[in-house]
């Protein structure tokens, strides 16, 4: 399952700026270029490529320690899906595209480390130890579906036809590759615009490889519903548009040995059936038309499954752990307004979220306040920055707030009785500061007569039921927000074009973060649709807290930097932090069994399999008690 840090409810590039960061990165970067690695040492090939440090797994490995690599084959799996489709065309910025085509990539990840990547396609990579470049050799038995094998050449034509044609972030995220070079009939060499940025060879890892012979003679910047082909575990064979696709493992699939696959991909068949909402998707489950469900409604969580399938163990309702960085959620604000302009303001605003309230009356006291950009994991800024940190921030003293080094960052804290009277006090306070007066019971500027007005843009409903309570707070300081609920497509193209005051957004995050931040906060981000920088951060010292980021030598750099980052971002107000859990909410028909060892990244239905013992008790109607994992 990935995880967005979104409950309720990639990577980019940008240049370093200027001979001062240039000085600064190479200065606290210094001279350790690899683990293990001199910059006279040749690179040799290797079997996997980790961010920093070494790999888990040995050359000779049999299976990662998360699966059961003696699972069985076979059964099948039906899943929900909320909306519709009606493109199998999923690298395009057109229609609304079914994504799971089975598409695979030249490395894959591991879900028990920060950041390392595997072969898949590619059998080895050799990169220097400064990282310029990464060349990949192809497993001969690599296959599309229809027998011809994956050759360089797709490869090449994958990234130049994504970054010309694709969805703008393809640009962003390849931004860094000068040139793509094949080598011979299965090698390929990637040449990148930096030096020292140890994410690029993994990023260009992750490259959807595309076949070249099949999209030739056909538009790839139409819409489709005729299913590409393709080279993973499981190809499309029946959908009827908006309405289910249907997908059948592949017998005899390239992969299916690979240690990177052993354990995984063990239904015979899945099924994804398109329903309006997750009012009718959790009917459906209860019925015993969905097989699996991840629940992301508290309320829902906490009322809708108290019925007898669950209690009498038929239907398991689950809370599973996992030790994935949970990324922030939140009111965004666009500081491209300038109602937003000013940080004092963007402080009050916060101050009149009742998370407390909402917690306890709304989602039944499940979630955690969301703190940190990196919650949940230890990037996570908390307390005053110390060591390298402090050393890092002390070079931008004057620049950045003074709350940075003195005051540990913790979002505005209520009693929870609904009524935030010291908190709308220390707004009312921020607000006087920055300009802002009472006339007429209405908050206006001194100076220029303007209201404070703003609209919070929503494409679920579900969200309203947490925002009235936030807009009645903001009515209580005088202000005059409203809210304004649209479709999913208008949504998204009033976010490509900046068009929106507040929105429920949010920065997923993994173990080790690198490029992506270029996207998120960076100054160039702030004009490109294909970022995501919502909040339209324009700040030179956060561009290179960026950089540093990127360039983080070693773990321990990197852990520094992120939480310096961390700390800047959070004492500039730019969102009303929201709130995070640390486990999924999963609901299943008691007829599969999963592994006993959970990753860091929490589990996934792909590690799961079909169990004839618990499907005949099941069907005979037993009441079934969960076991042991196996």
């Amino acid at each position: 399952m990935q995880r967005s840090g979104r409950h309720e409810g990639e990577k980019g590039r940008a240049g370093v700026r200027g001979l001062a960061l240039a000085a600064l990165l190479v200065a606290a970067a210094g001279t350790t270029v690899g683990a293990g690695a001199t910059e006279q040492s040749p690179p040799v090939p290797v079997h996997a490529l980790a961010m920093h440090g070494t790999p888990k797994y040995p050359a000779d490995f049999t299976h990662f320690d998360y699966v059961n690599p003696d699972a069985p084959k076979g059964g099948s799996i039906r899943l929900a899906s909320e909306g519709s489709f009606d493109s199998f065309n999923p690298f395009i910025p057109k229609g609304d595209a079914f994504s799971n085509i089975g598409v695979e990539t030249l490395l894959t990840s591991s879900a028990d480390e920060p950041f390392t990547e595997y072969g898949l396609i590619a059998e080895t990579l050799e990169v220097p130890a400064d990282r310029s470049w990464v060349i990949f050799d192809l497993r001969p038995e690599a296959r599309w579906h229809d027998g011809r094998p994956i050759t360089a050449d797709d490869v090449v034509w994958s990234l130049e036809t994504l970054k010309a044609k694709g969805q703008p972030f393809y640009r962003f995220y390849y931004g860094s590759v000068a040139s793509a070079e094949r080598l011979g009939e299965r090698r390929v060499k990637f040449t990148f615009t930096e030096t020292g940025n140890r994410e690029l060879p993994l990023i260009v890892g992750q490259l959807p490889v595309l076949p070249r012979h099949y999209w030739e003679g056909r538009d790839f910047e139409s819409t489709t519903l005729e299913p590409p082909l393709a080279s993973g575990p499981y190809r499309i064979t029946e959908f009827e548009a908006g309405r289910f696709v249907v997908l059948e493992r592949v017998k005899d699939y390239w992969g299916a040995n690979l240690a990177v696959n052993r354990g995984e991909n063990n239904f015979d068949r899945i099924r994804y059936d398109f329903y309006r909402d997750r009012t009718v998707i959790r009917q459906a489950l209860k019925s015993g038309l969905v097989d699996f469900y991840e629940e992301n409604q508290a309320k829902a969580w906490a009322r809708d499954f108290d019925v007898p399938a669950v209690r009498e163990g038929r239907l398991v309702k689950e809370a599973v752990g996992h030790r994935q960085p949970t990324g922030m959620q939140a009111f965004v604000m666009n500081t491209r307004r300038a109602v937003f302009a000013d940080r004092r303001v963007r402080y009050a605003i916060a101050h009149a979220f009742d998370f407390e309230w909402t917690n306890e009356h709304l989602f039944f006291g499940q979630y955690v306040r969301t703190e940190s950009y990196f919650s949940n994991s230890e990037l996570a800024a908390t307390g005053l920055p110390a060591g390298e940190e402090l050393e890092m921030l002390e070079r931008y003293r004057g620049r950045i707030p003074e709350e940075v080094f003195t005051t540990p960052y913790a979002a505005p804290s209520t009693d929870g009785s609904g009524w935030p009277r010291d908190n709308l006090r220390r707004a009312f306070a921020l607000l006087a500061d920055a300009g802002w007066v009472v006339r007429d019971l209405e908050l206006a500027h001194r100076d220029t007569g303007e209201p404070l007005a703003f609209e919070i843009l929503l494409y679920s409903p579900e969200f309203e039921r947490v925002v009235l309570p936030f807009v009645r707070n903001l009515r209580r300081l005088g202000m005059a927000p409203r809210v304004r609920l649209v479709d999913r497509s208008q949504y998204i193209n009033r976010l490509r074009s900046f068009d929106f005051d507040m929105i429920v957004g949010g920065w997923g995050q993994s173990n080790s973060p690198g490029n992506e931040q270029r996207s998120y906060w960076t100054t160039s981000a702030a004009d490109s649709p294909a970022a995501r920088n919502f909040a339209g951060v324009r700040d030179p010292v956060v561009d290179e807290l960026v950089e540093l980021v990127v360039m983080a030598p070693d773990r321990e750099s990197l852990v520094a930097r992120t939480r310096a980052l961390d700390r800047v971002l959070l004492w500039g107000h730019y969102v009303v932090p929201n709130w995070h859990l640390s486990n999924d909410r999963l609901l299943y028909w008691n007829k599969f069994s999963r592994p006993a060892v959970t990753p860091d990244a929490g589990t996934s239905f792909s590690l799961w399999w079909y169990d004839a013992d618990k499907a005949a008790r099941l069907e005979r109607g037993e009441r079934v008690a969960e076991g042991p994992r196996r």
